[in-house]
């Protein structure tokens, strides 16, 4: 074969293995576009919730709070109108502990407060969403849902905060806050079908408020009924309260004093305003007709004994066996109350009057005794300051300017004796046998254990013929007759004597 051949025969070779790998490829494919389909897929469906969730957030209210229209809400409404019809018939002949229809009507109307509550979030979420493409400072201007609710019903898309009169729904300085921000909002206006939707989220709100304050009302004149030793402690209006936003009386048992003092609390924005006027953590109970009733300065007092009279209280009722025994155990949790705040408000004692001593009563030595000797010699005039007290008899004294006074220092000429620095005897009477040791160690020039009656730093003069004025110090000869033991030449002396004489 020529080089030719060879040639030619490698580039078919080369052909083939390309159609190979394209066969390969096509195998492959396949599979590739399985994948590419199932990617497809859930693009899809994201796109989908995507588009679902923008339909969601552009319906109308209903599609999102279902309540307002549920047939558990009309029914019980119902029920509510048709009982409160009926005024003449009370709850007093109906045995609490049996299942009356009535009393599972309160039971029911109570715990769907909560429910209500939940909703409200809902739809105030939904207006707030929609409301801030045209006023988006408001939601943190005004936080509680029903003012925000009538601030929007009356601004719509005209921010003139003066001419809507939203000075009747909110205080004077929110008001100015929201003025200043209406006019540098960034916002723009809403479509018609936008204003549509947000007008029946604030009717929504607005008529869930109102089935919310018809429960109360039912709910608090059957409340002595339904928890009588509650009712009896902080009142109907604040019991029925209580038992809507904590969801029943079973959940309200279990709750603690600590929880049940604050609920109820509503977070305020003060909008940069001072803190100083506010009431933090004050909920139903602060707001109770008994806590009102107190002096200002103790009515956070009384709101921590309410609240845990409220716990107790609470726990007796939930036994529906208990409650047609009526109040007892409330009555005397009040009593409780009252005799603590009358406690708490009493005057202090009086400072109680000594009375003075009887014109001819004698001088009674109150104490003595060492210690007692000792404060007086502390307290004492010295002779010093009697002198400078001392005043001469018809002589022209100098004149004392208040500056001067501590150089003052008496008449200058006075006779008498100054007084001398008293040595202090300490330990009493020497013994004999200690005094003639005293006086052999003072001859010696030794010095005693036993402190003597002259003053630290002293020494005694003599005069000698041969050297006059010679000065003798005490401590000196002590220093020197101490050394004189280890280094005195009197014992070396004394061996060497005898070296001699042995040898």
């Amino acid at each position: 074969m020529s080089l030719h051949d060879a040639l030619l025969a490698d580039l078919e070779d080369l052909d083939d293995d390309e159609e190979e790998i394209v066969e390969e490829n096509t195998e492959v494919a396949p599979k590739e576009e399985e994948d590419m389909d199932d990617d497809e897929d859930l693009d899809d469906i994201a796109e989908a919730g995507e588009e679902e969730q923008d339909d969601l957030y552009m319906s109308s209210v209903h599609a999102i709070a279902k309540l307002a229209d549920s047939e558990k809400m009309q029914r019980v409404m119902t029920q509510i109108e048709e009982y409160g019809k009926k005024k003449d018939q009370s709850m007093t002949s109906l045995d609490v502990a049996s299942s009356s229809p009535e009393y599972e009507l309160v039971v029911e109307a109570n715990n769907l407060t909560a429910e209500i509550d939940n909703e409200i979030g809902v739809v105030h979420k939904y207006i707030r969403d929609k409301y801030a493409k045209r006023f988006p400072e408001l939601e943190q201007l005004v936080r509680e849902p029903l003012d925000y609710v009538k601030t929007v019903q009356l601004l719509q898309n005209n921010l003139d905060v003066t001419q809507a009169g939203v000075d009747e729904i909110l205080a004077p300085a929110t008001v100015m806050i929201v003025s200043v921000s209406a006019t540098t909002t960034q916002g723009v206006e809403l479509s018609a079908d936008e204003l549509r939707q947000v007008n029946e989220g604030c009717e929504m709100l607005l008529r869930l408020d109102d089935y919310k304050a018809r429960i109360y009302s039912y709910v608090e004149s059957k409340m002595f009924f339904l928890a009588p030793n509650l009712t009896h402690i902080c009142g109907s209006s604040t019991a029925a309260r209580l038992l809507g936003v904590a969801g029943g009386l079973e959940k309200l048992s279990k709750m603690p004093a600590c929880n049940i003092l604050v609920l109820g609390a509503q977070k305020k924005s003060l909008s940069g305003f001072s803190a100083a006027a506010t009431l933090p953590h004050t909920g139903f109970i602060y707001y109770s007709e008994l806590v009102q009733s107190q002096p200002p300065d103790f009515r956070r007092k009384c709101a921590r004994l309410v609240a845990a009279k409220v716990a107790l209280a609470a726990r007796v009722d939930s036994y529906r066996s208990t409650a047609a025994q009526g109040a007892t155990i409330g009555i005397k949790l009040r009593e409780d109350i009252e005799k603590k705040m009358e406690k708490a408000m009493e005057p202090p004692p009086g400072k109680t009057v000594k009375a003075l001593p009887r014109p001819d009563d004698p001088y009674k030595k109150r104490r003595g005794g060492k210690r007692f000797r000792r404060q007086k010699e502390r307290q004492a005039t010295t002779e010093a300051m009697k002198a400078a007290n001392r005043m001469t008899f018809g002589e022209i004294e100098e004149d004392v300017v208040q500056e001067e006074m501590a150089a003052f220092s008496g008449p200058r000429v006075a006779k008498g004796r100054l007084r001398a620095v008293e040595a202090t005897q300490k330990g009493g009477a020497l013994s004999k046998k200690m005094q003639r040791r005293l006086q052999r160690e003072a001859s010696h020039g030794g010095m005693s254990t036993i402190r003597g009656t002259a003053t630290a730093g002293t020494a005694s003069v003599s005069f000698t013929p041969m050297q006059g004025l010679e000065i003798v110090s005490k401590h000196l000869e002590q220093k020197k007759a101490e050394s004189n033991k280890y280094f005195g030449n009197e014992g070396f002396v004394n061996v060497a004597k005898k070296a001699k004489k042995s040898s």
